[in-house]
C-alpha cells in the first residue's frame, strides 16, 4: 500500500523559500497512478490546488503560483519536492500532498511569520 508522508521547515520568514518534501513508501511516485502533487488550505479558507507533476516527469502548476512554484522529483521516484519562493503571511497554510490513486500525507503546518 502506497503511503504518503510530508515533511516541511515549520516556521518561514517572509521573503524567504519554503521547501517541502513528500516522500512515498510502498511504492514509488509512478505505482498505480498518473500524476503527485501539491495542496493547501489557508486558515479559513479552503483547499488550494498547487501543481502536480505527472509519471512521466510533466509538471502543471498553478497559474496564481507558478511565477514562485518549483515542482521536481528524485531519480528513484521515491520524493517529490515543492518550493515555494517569497513567501508571505498570505501563504501560511496546512500544505499535503497527494497522487491521483487516492493516496494523501497527513498534512504539515507552515507558518510564515517574522
Amino acid at each position: 500500500q502506497v503511503q504518503l508522508q510530508v515533511s516541511g521547515p515549520g516556521p518561514v520568514k517572509p521573503s524567504q523559500t519554503l521547501s517541502l518534501t513528500c516522500t512515498v513508501s510502498g511504492g514509488s511516485i509512478t505505482t498505480n497512478h498518473h500524476a503527485s502533487g501539491w495542496i493547501r488550505q489557508p486558515p479559513g479558507k479552503g483547499l488550494e490546488w498547487m501543481g502536480v507533476i505527472t509519471k512521466y516527469g510533466r509538471i502543471t502548476c498553478s497559474p496564481s503560483l507558478q511565477s514562485r512554484t518549483s515542482n521536481s522529483r528524485n531519480t528513484s521516484k521515491t520524493q517529490f519536492f515543492l518550493q515555494l519562493g517569497s513567501v508571505t503571511p498570505e501563504d501560511t497554510a496546512v500544505y499535503s500532498c497527494y497522487n491521483s490513486g487516492g493516496d494523501w500525507g497527513e498534512g504539515t503546518q507552515v507558518t510564515v511569520s517574522s
